[in-house]
């Protein structure tokens, strides 16, 4: 028989997640370089942005650039600045 907690747990970590569906949030994740870590903890500091928020605004940042023709002069950037 499975633990109540666990039981629960899972119950409200569905749930969860889907409040965050009906929001028209979707979950995304991936492993991040050490570099990329440096960087989300100096942006979470200075912004006070939770995780959630933090990648959201990358993605936004990230396809302004794309929008906007830059996204070649960011990747320079990032690489002349080891970021």
């Amino acid at each position: 028989m499975k633990n109540p907690k666990m039981v629960a747990n899972a119950e409200k970590q569905r749930r969860f997640r889907e409040r965050q569906k009906e929001q028209g949030k979707q979950q995304v994740r991936g492993y991040v370089s050490p570099q990329g870590m440096e960087s989300y903890k100096e942006l979470s500091a200075k912004t006070g942005w939770s995780d959630s928020e933090l990648l959201s605004n990358a993605l936004r940042i990230t396809y302004a650039a794309y929008k906007c023709g830059q996204i070649k002069l960011l990747n320079e950037w990032l690489k002349d600045n080891d970021k």
